[in-house]
């Protein structure tokens, strides 16, 4: 009898215990993150030109000045980024005075990435403070070449003012349009990319393709410490692809008068018939390039980090910015060789000093003929950079002296010789 009075009263507060819930309104659903802020920031690179050796005031064939005494906006940009884990997108536009004012877009890029706790590839992201763990990024828009390691690093962490003219003749510009794939396990990193192959610097197509061919240009890697103060990183690049020669349209048969007795009246034997030319097609040729890097950063105490770069490329037919490859004008196709070493020590948080010596050699089969003979000509360009910079928390105070090796000069009577190019330039670097 007490045994199943128990089990009634057990049932009976089930029953208003259920019902009780019944009642109750539904508990709200957890509350949906809030989507990831969207951040903005850029810098300013504002110069003065101290002196340049190689300034004239004068204008050159085209109407351009020669004078490059001046104040200058090198750059200044805005960065608009978005990380919402598994998705990346970035928006950014320069705007500077460098051949007059001008505005353009720099680096637009949409990414899907994994882990997503892991920051996409950009200029505030420093590889060697991230965990090493498995990663894959995929990129596409206008982005950076997955080559070396000068071509990929950022205006706002370059220590010195300006890339080297090896970088500057082979990815002018630095950014190019196509789509990227970065990735990494523990050590060992690696890209591979498929782009346009005109990057915004180039000198005959910025930022657009004449030929259908796109070019495919790698990396592979590797970043490790090997011992507490000593961080090595290196790695091995590739590019393939195919650049392009502009055709000419046909032209007709002209008649020439040439005043050769200055008399201002045509006689017959100062007419001369120039035949017309048929129409030449565009064509395309093979380019290709090889490069290793290597950087060593040294903890040292108290006056800071040592850091040590070099980087050499050996290529043919890619020179986009300086002296543009062209083999089917030339009949050969261009050896074009360029590499540079340097260091940059800290003087505690508050300053850094470098030197940095570059050589680029865009033409090493260039001839000249003299009166009698063809000699072979050096076209090589190279320089040393002393700089000197004091660093705040938002921005820097560079100074840099450029020393120029600049085999383009002539003297009074048409001989090759070194041209005067040194330069002191002073720059403000601002962050916000």
């Amino acid at each position: 009898m007490r045994l199943a009075l128990a089990f009634a009263v057990l049932a009976l507060t089930l029953t208003l215990g259920t019902r009780a819930r019944a009642d109750e309104p539904p508990k709200p659903a957890p509350p949906v993150p809030p989507p990831a802020p969207v951040v903005v920031g850029g810098f300013v690179h504002a110069d003065w030109v101290v002196f340049r050796q190689s300034s004239q005031d004068e204008v050159n064939t085209d109407g351009e000045p020669l004078n490059e005494n001046r104040f200058m906006l090198r750059r200044g940009r805005m960065r608009i980024s978005s990380d919402r884990g598994l998705t990346f997108a970035a928006a950014e536009i320069e705007a500077n005075t460098v051949a007059g004012p001008q505005v353009r877009p720099i680096n637009v890029e949409g990414t899907l990435k994994w882990p997503e706790s892991r920051p996409a590839f950009g200029p505030t992201v420093d590889p060697r403070k991230l965990p090493q763990e498995a990663w894959f990024q995929v990129s596409a828009g206008l982005i950076q070449n997955a080559f070396g390691f000068e071509p990929m690093e950022f205006a706002i962490r370059r220590p010195f003012l300006e890339q080297t003219v090896m970088t500057t003749a082979f990815f002018p510009g630095q950014f190019d349009l196509g789509a990227r794939l970065l990735g990494g396990y523990k050590v060992v990193n690696w890209g591979i990319g498929i782009m346009n192959g005109s990057p915004i610097g180039d000198r005959t197509f910025p930022g657009r393709d004449p030929n259908e061919s796109k070019d495919l240009v790698f990396r592979v890697g590797a970043s490790a410490d090997l011992t507490p103060e000593i961080h090595v990183e290196g790695g091995l690049s590739g590019l393939t692809g195919r650049g392009f020669h502009r055709g000419r349209p046909a032209t007709n048969d002209r008649l020439v008068w040439r005043d050769l007795n200055e008399d201002t009246i045509v006689d017959p034997i100062e007419l001369q018939s120039i035949s017309g030319s048929p129409a030449e097609p565009s064509q395309t040729f093979r380019r290709f390039a090889m490069g290793a890097d290597l950087r060593v950063f040294v903890a040292l105490p108290v006056i800071g980090e040592l850091a040590i770069r070099a980087e050499i490329i050996r290529a043919s037919n890619l020179d986009r910015g300086l002296y543009v490859a062209d083999p089917v004008a030339s009949t050969y196709d261009l050896r074009e060789l360029g590499w540079y070493a340097g260091f940059v020590q800290e003087i505690t948080r508050w300053a850094h000093v470098g030197v940095r010596y570059d050589h680029y050699n865009p033409d090493a089969d260039a001839r000249e003929r003299e009166p009698f003979a063809l000699v072979p000509r050096d076209l090589s360009l190279s320089t040393w950079s002393f700089m000197a910079a004091a660093r705040l928390p938002y921005g820097r105070l560079v100074g840099q002296y450029d020393v120029r090796s600049n085999a383009l000069g002539r003297t009074a009577g048409g001989v090759p010789t070194t041209l005067a190019d040194d330069s002191f330039t002073l720059r403000v670097e601002a962050k916000f």
